[in-house]
């Protein structure tokens, strides 16, 4: 069988033949060899496994839904040793969804008819600014370098080699947090530290171009095929520096340690410039991707009259169990084999929210850790990651209520006020050391304080609290039902091995930047591009650079380019 690498090679060799054929849904067992892949084919096809002249892989996915059928699943482009009309008429006479014609040829993966863009006449007077150098903002500065508009990225954070040693040595090690450079803040947002999934259920001809970037810039090439593409906390920093030197070749230019303080526009409220370090500079088109913590600069925006609106949001715990547990419950016994990764799941308990809904969970990270996700000293949150590998004996996940804007009457940024209140409860509740509270589930239902021994992957450890002081009531009470639903179809979901801690307040954020859905900029405020997670349009990596790219290009078709 061939490798991941020689896959997408040869997928741009038999787009070249004529009228290729994609073929889906042929399903391989466990324990079955890959070699079987093409034989399989061939008889899906009806022809002899000679006759396939040249094949590659799109997709696969693990199929583990029934515990005793567990197999992959693979999607193949592959020609045939015969003329196109006789592959035509082979396919039409099979009449099968999972069997089609694609065409002529297939794009390259650098430009195609669905991601080309014409550029517009109308001269920039200055360089266009990109506010925020997370997924949203590096793939829209991406975007305006590779078509010659030189770009400004303002980052109020660190590159990657900083930001690595503010976090570890200075984080971690002695508990001296930094407000400008943390797990959210610096290179690559707060994606950078992140689990690194790239799964999203956004359909737009950008999402390839998305994983065609990241394995161009050092991403593992399995990201291309595989139906749960994830890179890891360990090698994204490094993919995002990669980017960030591309940007630059291409003549764009990165400045970290640049906070945005305010945003400037004339009386018609077109945008004029930004002030850093009381220094204004000046831009007619500006691409802003806070991120969902810069609540400063939300501060910011409401003082400058740009229109705001509360928008429902997630809020919970995040529960940890051992990554054995979690393969047994989804494996049976397969688990542990060789061939299987670390099992992940994505629950809902429904009708568990006390009226309000759904409990699910968010953010799944196999073999991962538990990390920290504030951006400023006195609070505590919680996030998870896993490395490339998932090599941790640990699973964690969010487990998560959403929380209607009815809570917070008509102030769009009470959401935000609202987080950081049992933000800072959290932190206390640990005395003030970052410690992580945590609760084993068992004695979150019973309402009882937990004892013994306490093992975490989070990095600065945890210590004993009543999780339920440290939520709303009604969520607390929507946890608990979830876990009594869970546990049952789940053995040990909700015992004494299952470690909950608290709290789980960014999940999405709770303020949105209202932007007209035609020109994608801020109502009333013309120049300004509210882009990705923070400024209310996306959820996950995939999802915030596909939106960065998509309003970088209304620049594109508006402007000439400057060089």
């Amino acid at each position: 069988m061939i490798g991941i690498i020689e896959s997408v090679l040869l997928k741009r060799k038999a787009a070249s033949f004529t009228m290729p054929i994609y073929l889906r849904n042929i399903k391989l067992a466990l324990e079955e060899p890959q070699e079987r892949l093409l034989e399989k084919a061939a008889r899906r096809l009806r022809v002899p496994r000679s006759a396939i002249r040249v094949h590659a892989v799109v997709r696969r996915s693990l199929d583990a839904r029934r515990p005793n059928e567990i197999g992959w699943v693979y999607s193949l482009e592959l020609a045939l040793n015969e003329s196109a009309a006789s592959e035509r008429q082979r396919v039409e006479r099979l009449h099968r969804q999972d069997v089609r014609l694609i065409g002529d040829s297939l794009s390259d993966g650098k430009h195609s008819s669905d991601t080309d863009v014409s550029v517009g006449t109308t001269p920039l007077i200055h360089r266009p600014i990109v506010v925020g150098f997370g997924p949203a903002g590096m793939f829209a500065a991406y975007r305006l370098a590779q078509y010659g508009y030189c770009p400004i990225v303002l980052e109020r954070g660190r590159e990657v080699p900083t930001r690595h040693r503010d976090v570890l040595q200075k984080f971690f090690r002695r508990r001296v947090f930094d407000s400008e450079s943390n797990l959210l803040f610096g290179e690559g947002g707060a994606g950078a530290y992140s689990d690194g999934k790239l799964y999203t259920r956004v359909n737009h001809p950008y999402v390839q171009n998305v994983m065609q970037i990241f394995y161009e810039h050092g991403a593992d090439p399995k990201i291309l095929i595989d139906g749960k593409p994830h890179i890891g906390s360990d090698r994204l920093p490094g993919v995002c520096m990669n980017i960030r030197r591309r940007i630059v070749e291409w003549g764009g230019e990165v400045r970290f340690g640049a906070r945005v303080d305010d945003f400037c526009f004339d009386s018609d409220g077109q945008l004029t410039g930004v002030v850093v370090d009381g220094r204004t500079i000046q831009s007619q088109a500006l691409l802003l991707a806070p991120g969902h913590s810069a609540r400063d600069t939300m501060g910011v925006l409401a003082r400058r009259g740009v229109i705001l609106e509360a928008k429902p949001f997630q809020m919970g715990i995040r529960i940890e169990h051992p990554q054995e547990l979690v393969d047994r419950w989804q494996y049976g016994d397969w688990a542990g084999h060789d061939r299987l990764p670390p099992a992940e799941y994505h629950l809902v308990a429904r009708g568990a929210a006390a009226q309000r809904g759904d409990v699910f969970s968010f953010c799944m990270c196999p073999g991962g850790m538990i990390l920290p996700a504030q951006e400023s000293p006195g609070l505590l949150v919680t996030n998870g990651a896993s490395r490339a590998s998932r090599g941790s004996p640990w699973a964690n996940s969010g487990l998560v209520v959403t929380v209607p804007v009815e809570e917070f009457d008509s102030d769009p940024l009470r959401g935000l006020y609202y987080q950081r209140h049992w933000e800072e409860l959290a932190f206390q509740a640990t005395g003030g050391d970052y410690s992580l509270p945590v609760q084993r589930a068992c004695d979150f239902l019973a309402n009882r304080e937990s004892d013994g021994g306490l093992t975490t992957s989070y990095p600065l450890g945890g210590r004993w609290a009543n999780l339920r002081s440290l939520m709303p009531p009604w969520i607390a009470e929507s946890i608990g039902r979830a876990l009594e639903m869970l546990g049952e179809k789940m053995r040990g979901f909700s015992g004494s091995e299952a470690i909950l801690a608290a709290p789980e307040t960014r999940a999405s954020t709770p303020v949105r930047i209202v932007r007209d859905p035609q020109s994608r900029e801020a109502i009333q405020h013309f120049g300004l591009f509210p882009i990705g997670e923070g400024a209310g349009y996306a959820g996950g990596i995939v999802s915030a650079a596909v939106d960065g790219m998509k309003s970088a290009d209304i620049i594109i078709k508006r402007y000439a380019p400057l060089r």
